[in-house]
């Protein structure tokens, strides 16, 4: 093993100081930098999480009303197929959806034959 007289000594304690004073040098200011933008590149991330978040209930209850109507619509179909005694509803025979037949509505309103 090789060993060091004092002046060598001397010189490796004065590197390893100019070491750390010139790494102190070159960090100064950037850990202060990092976090800045650390912490704005993490507010933007919640941002977009929360905005994102928003739009899919949006869609969500939006898909839900979607469905709604459409179930809706297809039992309003039904009904209107069926032949019931309430107002408004087809009749066999009604094609125009007045509750009348049609051979009623072919009738003259005068009372004469046609």
């Amino acid at each position: 093993m090789t060993s060091f007289t004092p002046d060598q000594w001397v010189i490796i304690g004065l590197v390893f100081v100019l070491g750390l004073l010139v790494g102190a040098w070159m960090t100064s200011g950037g850990r202060r930098k990092w976090r800045a933008k650390y912490n704005t590149e993490y507010e933007q991330r919640k941002a977009l999480e929360k905005t994102h978040e928003e739009r899919e209930a949006h869609w969500a209850a939006r898909e839900k009303d979607w469905r709604e109507q459409d179930s809706l619509r297809s039992a309003a179909l039904r009904d209107r197929s069926v032949d019931s005694d309430y107002r408004g509803a087809r009749r066999p025979g009604d094609v125009d959806g007045d509750g009348i037949p049609n051979r009623a509505d072919n009738r003259p309103l005068d009372g004469g034959r046609y």
